[in-house]
């Protein structure tokens, strides 16, 4: 039986395509049920926030996911494409920063739970962007 050819995929790039996948599911995950978008203690003004919100996690993910895997291989596509993935967590933290902003609703203490997907998946990124940085760097010297 003849040996198959497979091409590795490249590490950095499943990193950084796992953290855009993540926040493509999650921000539905987190948000399609009734503590947000199904609340009806939310005016509806408040939805249409949440509601953008989901959507520009799915196409700030499906941007990265394009730019990361289009085809030709780029510097300049690798960085959009990390820019892209981090930029949900990154203003998702900001949060923080607005007057009267919390991380949940009452009666729910506010201790920030999207820590513990944030800042795996902005870490995901840059592990992610250091590594496929360096195969790059690495090819073009081979070439």
């Amino acid at each position: 039986m003849a040996m198959l050819n497979r091409r590795k995929l490249p590490l950095g790039k499943v990193l950084i395509s796992l953290s855009a996948a993540g926040t493509l599911v999650g921000s539905y995950v987190a948000d399609w049920n009734e503590t947000h978008i199904h609340n009806p203690t939310w005016p509806p003004h408040a939805k249409f926030h949440n509601a953008q919100t989901m959507s520009m996690g799915a196409a700030l993910s499906l941007t990265a996911l394009y730019q990361l895997w289009k085809p030709g291989r780029s510097r300049e596509s690798l960085d959009s494409a990390a820019v892209i993935a981090g930029l949900y967590g990154l203003t998702q933290l900001s949060a923080v920063l607005y007057p009267g902003t919390a991380s949940v609703d009452p009666p729910r203490e506010d201790n920030w739970p999207q820590l513990k997907y944030t800042l795996p998946s902005l870490g995901m990124v840059l592990l992610g962007y250091w590594t496929e940085r360096h195969r790059i760097t690495r090819e073009r010297r081979r070439a």
